[in-house]
């Protein structure tokens, strides 16, 4: 972790422990206290808020809502998601994609027997859905991208997902980074975690990266909504309109 003060007007060039090699049991312990940040933070609220709008207007499916998760790492968010699905007597069908198989078998490894997630391993930018995606989904995945690779995730997503797609991610800013600072020492997080976490809120965005991001991939201001959510989440999202003729 540098020691020099950070510019928070700029991503910073700063790279994650748990991008690098590392061993499955490595993994393990850094998705898994990842998993309890999100937990403590609240961090699957603001997906959940989404897929809300969709519960009426899903109704006349004639097969279950299709919902992929890229970089769906310890899994926590799908599961979080099937929850809510269950409890709203939904039927879908929920894939989590991760490039590492190692967080792939992991995913799988802790979720219930009973649950029916698929858990994947591919790289989403060579990754054709076998059939049609409804919603595209991503937690904490984008941070981890080159800007130029964004926008070629941000024109992915439009090319597959009928329904709308939904990015959530960090805000960067001083606060939360030094906040999680200290939060992930003193509560004794892992050591990768201890590290990549607030390197994650530096690299991470603020409304405006996002607003020239999307306009690259050929939205216009109309087409996405940009919002905050404390602690330190901010969101972009899509939802498109069902044009007449589109398969249900």
């Amino acid at each position: 972790m540098p020691h020099n003060p950070l510019d928070f007007c700029h991503r910073a060039q700063l790279t994650e422990l748990m991008d690098g090699p590392c061993s499955r049991d490595q993994l393990r312990g850094c998705l898994r206290d990842i998993a309890r940040i999100n937990r403590w933070t609240l961090a699957s609220r603001p997906v959940l808020r989404w897929l809300d709008k969709f519960v009426d207007s899903t109704q006349a499916l004639t097969e279950p809502l299709r919902i992929l998760d890229v970089g769906c790492g310890y899994g926590d968010g799908l599961r979080r998601i099937e929850q809510w699905a269950k409890a709203r007597r939904m039927a879908v069908e929920l894939i989590g994609l991760d490039l590492n198989p190692d967080a792939a078998a992991i995913a799988s490894e802790v979720s219930p027997a009973s649950s029916r997630i698929r858990w994947l391993s591919a790289d989403v930018f060579h990754y054709a859905p076998p059939r049609p995606v409804h919603l595209v989904l991503s937690s904490l995945f984008t941070h981890h991208l080159a800007e130029d690779r964004i926008v070629l995730f941000l024109r992915w997503m439009e090319q597959h997902a009928e329904l709308g797609w939904f990015i959530n991610d960090l805000s960067r800013a001083p606060i939360p980074y030094y906040a999680i600072r200290v939060i992930a020492k003193l509560t004794r997080l892992h050591p990768f975690v201890q590290h990549d976490a607030p390197v994650s809120i530096a690299r991470s965005f603020v409304p405006g990266d996002w607003q020239r991001m999307c306009s690259a991939a050929g939205f216009g201001d109309n087409d996405i909504l940009i919002q905050s959510f404390k602690p330190a989440r901010l969101c972009v999202s899509r939802i498109k309109q069902l044009q007449p003729g589109t398969p249900k």
